[in-house]
């Protein structure tokens, strides 16, 4: 009988559940999987969460819940800080994991480029308290403009920025300018929030830039038509909390920004940079095996993989960090029973994203289409992605009322604790 390997996972996102999922009873193969979060996040739903369309524990997953009835996966909440290579140990919080296989599979974080004003005084929408202190400033807005009676700084309140014209910024500027026209009206009749302005900006020259043409230009007339004011190639340079300064000079008034304009890989030390290339990615070959590095994978979002159909890596998508995992599932499979690997080959199922009821564009391998078909298509194919069946019916349920009254009864601001509790160290 053959020693058990130990293979170390490291993050808990599409690439790294997905692959403790294949690797569950391999009898070959003891898994430890590593997240600093006791949960899985849905990403693709994330701006229904910080547009009070959804609750957080709609779209999160407790790890410990999914791998009840796994015999051989083990879960540890700690943060991985260093890999020895030599050693074949990875360092943590809690203390030292010594791996026969290590995958990572940390994905990214929201990439500021280098400006420190818009890291400090922008607001990300990467992870679920990222999603949950959006919602509170987002309806904390609200409420602060029944109280402003300046002009001029109920204008800089009302005035919503996002930047970032991919799936991200588009969905949320849908999911803001909904709120206006349907849920502002009945929260507010005090109120008249017709001065509500969106804007989205995007660098490239079209929004959902990397999609059809069709989808590009249907998604930015569904935007118009719900009143965001949308500018292409357009890039934020600066903002100090309260003006936003665009590449051409124009300022935009403003006390919310919201940043989905870039990402860029999570590090931990100890890997040489020569396996590293921009954004942060780790070079891997065909295999998912990190480049100068024996029995160390990457996969999903981290993972920068270059082969004749991508020959600058392949889109930092969950479709391409689950066939990723899964192929890395059978390579372990294979090399444990001495067969030959298999190289990696995306199969580019498609692209898709909602603007708003009944407004969504999807791009098939062959053929692309919008309006009421494809937002019906989104939503079908996101509940089939939710993990539990709980969940899909939360959210299918949540999605059913919200589609007949236009409302929502989440609305909920909910600030931390400010109660300091003691603890006594052992």
């Amino acid at each position: 009988m053959s020693e058990i390997k130990k293979v170390i996972i490291v993050g808990a996102g599409f690439a790294g559940l997905q692959l403790a999922q294949d690797l569950i009873n391999n009898k070959e193969y003891e898994v430890y999987l590593i997240d600093k979060q006791n949960y899985h996040q849905f990403q693709p739903l994330m701006y229904q969460v910080a547009t009070a369309r959804l609750e957080p524990a709609s779209i999160s997953f407790p790890l410990r819940k999914v791998f009840q009835k796994a015999k051989n996966v083990r879960i540890r909440i700690t943060e991985v800080t260093e890999v020895d290579f030599e050693k074949k140990q990875v360092s943590t919080t809690i203390g030292d994991f010594d791996y026969d296989h290590l995958v990572i599979a940390i994905g990214c974080t929201t990439n500021y480029f280098g400006n420190a004003n818009l890291k400090d005084y922008a607001y990300p929408m990467k992870t679920i308290p990222e999603a949950i202190q959006l919602r509170n400033r987002i309806l904390q807005t609200f409420e602060d403009a029944l109280n402003t009676n300046n002009p001029e700084k109920l204008q800089t309140l009302l005035n919503f920025v996002i930047v970032g014209g991919g799936p991200t910024g588009v969905e949320l500027a849908g999911a803001l300018a909904e709120m206006k026209r349907h849920i502002l009206p009945k929260d507010y009749p005090d109120k008249d929030f017709s001065k509500l302005t969106i804007y989205l900006l995007e660098g490239a020259a079209h929004t959902l830039n990397p999609m059809s043409e069709g989808s590009q230009k249907m998604s930015q007339k569904y935007l118009e038509e719900l009143g965001v004011i949308v500018k292409t190639s357009t890039i934020v340079s600066d903002y100090d909390g309260t003006v936003v300064t665009l590449n051409n000079g124009e300022k935009i008034n403003s006390k919310n920004l919201v940043w989905a304009a870039g990402v860029t890989g999570n590090c931990i030390d100890g890997f040489p940079k020569s396996c590293i290339t921009r954004g942060n990615r780790l070079i891997v070959n065909r295999h998912n095996e990190v480049e100068g590095l024996k029995n160390v994978y990457a996969v999903g979002d981290i993972a920068y993989m270059s082969t004749p159909k991508y020959p600058n890596g392949h889109p930092q998508v969950a479709s391409v960090a689950l066939q990723q995992a899964d192929l890395l599932a059978k390579n372990l499979e294979n090399l444990s029973k001495n067969k030959p690997l298999k190289p990696y080959e995306y199969t580019d199922k498609g692209a898709m994203a909602t603007i708003g009821k009944r407004k969504a564009v999807v791009d098939l391998p062959k053929f692309s289409f919008q309006g009421r078909l494809a937002w019906f298509t989104w939503m079908f194919i996101h509940l089939m992605l939710i993990l539990s069946v709980k969940n899909k019916l939360l959210i299918f349920m949540n999605w059913t009322i919200s589609y007949f009254n236009n409302d929502s009864t989440l609305r909920i601001i909910m600030k931390p604790a400010r109660v300091k509790v003691k603890t006594k160290k052992d």
